[in-house]
This record gives C-alpha cells, structure tokens and sequence, in this order.
C-alpha cells in the first residue's frame, strides 16, 4: 500500500508537465535544425545550379569536359537534357536509366524559361534535393538543353540523425535528473500535508493534544495554524461540555434527592406534627420550583448556543424598561429592607434590541442584588454617555473576590457555593444575561469590590440611525 498519495499525485502531476515541456522543446529544436538544414541545402542547390548554368555558357569548354570539372570539386550529380527530356550527358553517382526526376511538367516549363526545383527519392530509397534550370544559347534568344543538378541529402539527415540522438540522450538524462529532483520536491512539499493528515485522524479519535508544527509563512502555515486553532477549540469544547454535564448532574442531584427525601418521609409518615408535615411540603415545593428553574434555564441557554433564539428587534424605550423592572423587584427589595433608588436621565436616546429580553436580564440582575445584599441600597443608573447608553446595577452587598470576577458569567459558577444554592440559584442566569446582551450587540460588564458591593452594567453602542416615524 502506498502510504505517500499525496506526494505520488504530486510527483505525476509535476513529472507530467515536465514531459509535455520537454517534449515540446525537443520537438521544437528538432524541427528548427530540419527546416535550418533544408533550406541550407536547397539554397546551396540552387546557387550551385545558377553556378554550373553560368560555366556551361562558356564557348570555350565542351560539355562533357566542363561536367567531369564540375564531377570533381562538387559532391553533387549532373545531369543535361534536351527539350525531348532525354540525357545527353551526366555526371555523379547517379544512375542514367532512373530518370523519374524529370517529368513532362517540368520540361515544359524549363524549356520556357523558368526554373525547377523539388525533391526526389531513387529506386534504393536515397532522397535528393533538385534543382533544375534552362541553358538559353548564346544570344539568348532559345533554350536548347537544361541542366539538373541532383544532391543527395544523405550527409544532411545523417547530421540531423545525430541532432535527434543528441536530443534524446539530454532529454532521458534531464527526465533522470527531473524525475529525482521531483521526488525530493514532492516529499518536501507533501510532508506538511501528511502531519496534517495524521494529526486531524487523531483530533478524529478524540486526541485534542495532538498539534501541528509547521511555521511557514504561507498557506500551508496559515493551515496548520487554523488546524491547531481547531484542535484547542475542540479540547476546549470538550472539557467545557464534561465540566457542564458534571455540573448538571451535580445541580439536579441536589434537588432530585431533597425530594426523594422529604416525599418518603410524608409517604412514610416520618413526622410529629403538622406543621413539620406543611415544613417538609414547603422544601418539596420550593426544591421542584429550582429544578423548574433549573431547567427552563437550561433550555434557555441551549437554544442561544444553538442560535435558535429568536429575537423581537424594535426601537425600545430603555426609561419604561427600566421603570418597568424596578417596580417588580421594589417589593422583593421592601422584604429585606434595601433602600432601592433609581437614577434614570429622561432624555435617553431609543436603542434598537428586544425590549423583553433586556427587561429579563435587568430583573436578573436586580434579583441578584436584592439576593446578595443584606443591607444597605441599590441603585439604578439610566444614562447617556458619549457614544453609548448604560443601565447600571449598583449594591452595597457582600461583593466578588477580585479572582472570580473573570468567572462569574461562566455556566454554574458559584461565588458562595452554598449561599448561592441557599437563596435558590441556578449558576445560569449570569450566562444567559450576557449572551442575551450579546445577541443584541451590547456588552454587560462588571466589577466588584468585596465587602463594598458590586456593579453590573449593561451597555449599548447608541445608533447613529434615526427614530423610524
């Protein structure tokens, strides 16, 4: 089995190109000393012709002599015919009874004043390039005969022969030199992606630790990167969602046992007297209602993680709402003695959210202060400042230890775990607060001093966007 894929496919795809490449330029160079070659030979052929057409005009020389000349300081063939197309003399190696080269056409056209040139191929498969001009006489008026010249290009295919065995040797020694070159960039390149490939099958199987250590500065990195960024996010998630399964099972078991509890002493008759019959009625139903609690929060929370919290946005009055929640925590606030005072400016601009759920997440936050504070007051701040809108929540309760603070808005985060559970918490509210803060565009902040109290604000970035008529 091979395990290196990537770097295969990778290595093909690269020697792939490489070859078309190669090809092409071998094809390339051999076609351009072909035609280089050629049309050497044919313009010497045909200057050689014009040559000996020149030499033949002499008076001075018969035909014959001037062929033997020509026969011994040229490597090529001669031939001489009349208008009928018959030799009347040659010279070369050429075989005087294979006269294909000279057709009728050509004849014609020679003997009319203009020149022949084309190629031909013996009866022993030799190619020649043929050049063939008229001899006019010596006023030259008429053509009486016409001059061949045969050469063999027997030289020319044997130079191009070895060109092409040249272009091949250096084409299989680069395609060797390419071929180990692509290997090496191949298992260079694919490394990266084969780490990827491991780590991710053990991110896979539940192996969160496992990380990638590629630092390049490219798109493989930024990969890698996101790879890692994955991997914790996953190690994150996973130790998020034991710690609130844990926790949820912590939080029900509280309850569910208070009322396995007191329901058998009722059932069993376990009591004395009435009374302490109506005590243990009271935890049975105060322990359902915290399940209660503890449950629609829990809904709450998993509808906004999923995103399926459905949000009513209008332009909202934050003045009526905040009126709103302080009127239906006053009462809870009289019960204990706090002094509940509001400092609301009139003249706040409308904010774009859902005026419900900001309403539910100042009564929280009003509950937890009337919760939390045993005396003293709570105050209420509505104000504009530049460039946003805050709701206040100010106690004088038993505050938060400075290294909580950056907890309190976790899932089941406790202060004073018993105190918490004592007044009825569920550790969710805080959370659910802040992301329905979130949801809306809006922060909720806060900061604490202990034994002096606590601030939760809510803050809104004010909209620029005018009031709809």
């Amino acid at each position: 089995m091979i395990r290196n894929r990537i770097g295969l496919k990778l290595g093909l795809v690269i020697l792939t190109v490489f070859v078309l490449v190669l090809t092409s330029l071998g094809l390339a160079i051999d076609r351009m000393f072909t035609n280089f070659y050629n049309t050497e030979m044919r313009t010497e052929v045909d200057e050689l012709t014009t040559h000996f057409t020149m030499m033949t005009e002499s008076p001075n020389v018969s035909t014959d002599t001037m062929l033997l000349k020509f026969a011994d300081f040229s490597n090529v063939s001669i031939v001489y015919i009349d208008d009928k197309g018959n030799i009347q003399a040659h010279s070369g190696e050429i075989d005087p009874s294979d006269t294909s080269f000279i057709r009728s056409g050509d004849v014609k056209t020679l003997f009319s004043g203009k020149t022949v040139s084309l190629e031909y191929t013996n009866k022993a498969g030799e190619r020649y390039f043929v050049a063939a001009r008229p001899i006019p006489t010596e006023g030259g008026q008429n053509v009486t005969s016409s001059l061949y010249v045969l050469s063999s290009t027997k030289h020319m295919d044997d130079s191009i022969a070895a060109i092409r065995k040249l272009l091949v040797l250096s084409g299989i020694g680069a395609f060797l030199l390419a071929l180990g070159i692509i290997w090496i960039i191949a298992q260079i390149l694919s490394r990266p992606l084969i780490q990827m490939r491991d780590v991710t099958r053990k991110i896979a199987v539940g192996d969160f630790d496992a990380r990638l250590s590629i630092n390049s500065n490219d798109e493989i990195g930024s990969l890698a990167e996101a790879i890692n960024n994955l991997a914790e996010d996953l190690q994150r998630y996973r130790d998020t969602r034991q710690e609130f399964f844990a926790n949820i099972s912590h939080e029900l078991r509280t309850p569910i046992t208070y009322l396995e509890g007191y329901s058998k002493v009722i059932k069993d008759r376990l009591y004395d007297t009435e009374a302490e019959r109506d005590q243990y009625l009271d935890i049975i139903h105060q322990e359902s209602q915290r399940l209660q609690r503890l449950v629609n929060d829990l809904f709450e929370l998993a509808k906004m993680e999923e995103g399926k919290i459905s949000l009513s946005l209008e332009w909202m009055d934050l003045t009526e709402i905040t009126d709103n929640a302080v009127r239906k925590i006053q009462l809870k606030a009289n019960e204990k003695g706090l002094q509940l005072n509001t400092h609301i400016s009139r003249v706040v601009p409308l904010i774009y959210g859902d005026g419900l759920r900001t309403e539910q997440v100042l009564i929280n936050l009003l509950e937890n202060a009337v919760r939390y504070t045993e005396k003293g007051e709570i105050n209420v701040y509505l104000k504009e400042e530049s460039g946003f809108v805050y709701i206040a929540v100010e106690d004088t309760g038993i505050g938060i230890p400075d290294d909580e603070v950056p907890f309190i808005f976790d899932r089941f985060y406790r202060v004073e775990k018993s105190r918490s559970r004592q007044h009825g918490g569920t550790g969710l509210g805080l959370s659910i607060a802040k992301k329905l803060i979130e949801l809306q565009g809006g922060e909720l902040l806060v900061t604490s001093t202990i034994g002096q109290g606590t601030r939760f604000e809510i803050r809104f970035v004010r909209d620029e966007q005018e009031e709809p008529a």
